[in-house]
């Protein structure tokens, strides 16, 4: 790990800023396999060995970790679980983990050092967003204490060697268009611009319809005329109005093609009978309630983009977004049908949690970015 990379400019959105855990343990009981690193692992066979580590009473009797010979890359073993699907380190009556509690955080191995960080590494700096499958993380997108912005040096987040996608000095930048790279300065003014939008108080779908209007008018870009960062400056004012989606129709084609970038072995079952209905009844006419929450949740898909270095061009980031957007409305839909009840601030939190499940946990990031540059030649 070298000084300069550590030395490194920090970036986050405002909402994010001051990002804390609030010990909800959904991390610790999702099932997860949990690679450890060699020197992680060392140092807690010794500490467990040594009696400074115990397991938790639930899982009392049981091997702290899983050693087999196909491991991930890097990983000496993995945290065992228990039936319940609970880490063996996680303390169900103080929901915290006792490796963190006992040793400290520098003794967690890098996955849980950095959920639910979400992060881009490139020459410009350090980017960060969320999985919102956090709750708090979730839970951050209803606050309106801070304006919607782009911050630099985050209390939550100071310079260190963040897990995430990394961008060497000699990888390309991301693409306008096919064939067409941005610059950095370019690119970030994009990025920005992406986020002012979702900050303007427009609904949702406004925020998506003047975004993908900005696109098309921003890859039309030649480069003769003057930079990118100027034509990002240049781009409309006014905004594209949208309305709420009548019927769940498109949201289920953007679901499909979802799914079919999640590998079949961690393909949830199929579950949508219904969730037309639910939409109709418990969602359509609530969902303008909640235009805040969810264009945060745009920016916060908009914002240290994976897609924006896997896809073809902006427009692929933006339909990015749209699906984004449209596996909430499905998750939405089946929370309020579970729960025959309309929707309301904790069934759409829960719907945002499922649909980053989705999107984090679950699919593959360069299928979806293909799937979505489809529209990069439509």
């Amino acid at each position: 790990m070298s000084d300069k990379r550590l030395q490194g400019k920090v970036y986050a959105l405002s909402i994010h800023a001051d990002y804390g855990c609030r010990h909800s343990g959904v991390c610790c009981n999702v099932g997860w396999d949990v690679p450890v690193e060699l020197p992680v692992y060392r140092s807690l066979s010794e500490a467990h060995a040594a009696g400074r580590l115990k397991v938790s009473e639930a899982a009392t009797g049981l091997a702290p970790f899983i050693e087999e010979p196909d491991l991930p890359e890097e990983a000496a073993a993995m945290f065992q679980r228990h039936e319940s699907g609970a880490c063996v380190f996680f303390d169900q009556g103080s929901s915290l983990c006792i490796v963190h509690r006992d040793l400290g955080e520098p003794a967690l191995p890098s996955t849980c050092r950095h959920f639910p960080r979400v992060a881009v590494r490139d020459p410009r700096g350090t980017f960060i967003t969320l999985s919102h499958f956090c709750p708090t993380a979730a839970s951050l997108l209803f606050r309106e204490d801070v304006p919607l912005v782009v911050v630099e040096r985050p209390v939550a987040f100071p310079p260190a060697d963040y897990e995430g996608l990394i961008v060497a000095a000699d990888d390309l930048p991301p693409l306008l268009r096919p064939r067409v790279l941005m610059d950095d300065e370019g690119y970030t003014a994009w990025e920005r611009h992406m986020v002012a939008v979702c900050a303007a108080g427009l609904s949702p779908e406004s925020v998506l319809a003047t975004l993908a209007r900005d696109a098309r008018v921003l890859r039309s870009w030649s480069g003769g005329g003057g930079s990118l960062y100027g034509a990002v400056a240049q781009l409309p004012r006014d905004v594209i109005a949208a309305s709420p989606h009548d019927t769940l129709a498109a949201s289920d084609v953007a679901f499909a093609e979802i799914m079919r970038c999640v590998p079949y072995d961690r393909r949830p079952e199929p579950d949508e009978d219904g969730l037309a209905a639910a939409y109709d009844t418990h969602v359509r006419l609530e969902w303008p309630r909640f235009g805040g929450p969810l264009s945060r949740y745009i920016a916060a898909k908009a914002f240290a983009s994976w897609t924006a270095y896997q896809g073809r061009g902006v427009l692929s980031i933006v339909r990015g977004l749209e699906a984004a957007l449209a596996l909430v409305r499905v998750e939405a839909a089946r929370q309020c049908r579970d729960a025959a009840a309309p929707l309301d601030a904790d069934r759409l939190k829960e719907a945002i949690r499922e649909a980053d499940f989705v999107l984090n946990h679950l699919a593959i990031g360069e299928d979806l970015a293909t799937a979505w540059s489809v529209v990069e030649t439509e």
